[in-house]
């Protein structure tokens, strides 16, 4: 009797989603959501996406947060979007910015 080597199939992975904060040229922060932060920006300065940058072009992803899965990328967004301009500032430098050297400083608050 031969043994079948045929391994149970595997359940595709789920993308990581991400929570990001972009700087409008007004020096305004944008939060969002996404799969692909780095391809979201781009829509983003290519003027495609989020009427919010219609007034004031993106001019730099400056804070990526990784989340578990899309539920809790939302809630992250919505917690973000209730912090003061001074707290999100703060968050740029946070642990959890997954962005090489967080060389973003904040700007004055406004």
């Amino acid at each position: 009797m031969a043994q079948s080597s045929a391994k149970p199939a595997e359940k595709p992975s789920q993308p990581s989603w991400y929570v990001y904060l972009v700087r409008a040229a007004n020096h305004a922060l944008y939060c969002g959501i996404t799969t692909e932060p780095q391809r979201r920006f781009q829509q983003h300065q290519s003027g495609k996406g989020a009427r919010f940058f219609h007034s004031s072009p993106a001019q730099a992803l400056v804070y990526v947060e990784q989340c578990a899965d899309k539920s809790i990328a939302l809630k992250r967004e919505h917690s973000i979007k209730q912090l003061t301009k001074a707290e999100k500032e703060a968050l740029l430098q946070a642990a959890s910015n997954m962005l090489e050297g967080k060389r973003y400083k904040p700007q004055p608050v406004f």
